[in-house]
């Protein structure tokens, strides 16, 4: 059997977006009130539609993705969470992870995620390839362990647009770029061998009435 169905969710707001650090998982202080409103609408969604028949939710190991996923899993029937790290964000390291963006901008200059993948953004951290690879074993693994079954996996928003670019055969930067919404919703499918069918991109429209 290989329709496999994957459901990509990006986490509700997180203080890192609204406080404006790099907040890599040693920084991470989890969703706001609005990111768990929104994780909430998502929730209720899915619920009210059953538009989607859901095998297992997964979560990378970021409070906001786990908090985002913990907030609506339950919703659709789902309390227990497959927690894989390989869908984490960008990884900036050590030295990096929690500084203030102005901070880093004025010690290292503005980072390019549209340059070459293998420059080193992160001191310390991560490159772009580094993190593409990552992202692309795990959903590896995901494919093997859930075979024909369907997958919503909480992560964030550089991991959807890598999983977009390895499932479109997209370079690994630059070309194009995608501006996924919080807690949206974007399906892969897999009618059969090496073929993905992109169902849904961002598809945000719960949130419409979420301030």
């Amino acid at each position: 059997m290989t329709d496999t169905r994957v459901v990509l969710v990006r986490h509700g707001e997180s203080f890192a977006t609204v406080e404006r650090f790099i907040g890599g998982l040693r920084s991470c202080r989890g969703l706001t009130d609005l990111g768990r409103a929104q994780a909430e609408a998502l929730g209720e969604r899915l619920k009210r539609t059953g538009e989607l028949s859901v095998d297992v939710v997964v979560s990378s190991s970021y409070p906001r993705a786990r908090q985002t996923a913990e907030i609506f899993g339950p919703m659709i029937g789902h309390h227990d969470l497959d927690i894989r790290p390989g869908f984490g964000e960008h990884d900036p390291g050590p030295l990096c992870d929690g500084l203030q963006y102005d901070d880093f901008v004025a010690k290292y200059g503005r980072p390019d995620f549209n340059g070459d993948p293998d420059t080193v953004v992160f001191p310390g951290g991560e490159t772009l390839g580094q993190f593409h690879e990552r992202v692309v074993a795990a959903f590896g693994e995901l494919e093997r362990d859930y075979r024909g079954k369907s997958v919503v996996v909480t992560c964030h928003g550089g991991t959807i647009d890598a999983l977009l670019r390895h499932c479109l055969q997209a370079p690994s930067s630059g070309r194009f770029e995608v501006f996924t919404k919080n807690c949206s919703l974007t399906e892969l499918y897999r009618p059969r061998e090496n073929i993905w069918r992109l169902l849904r991109y961002n598809d945000h429209a719960h949130l419409a009435n979420v301030e």
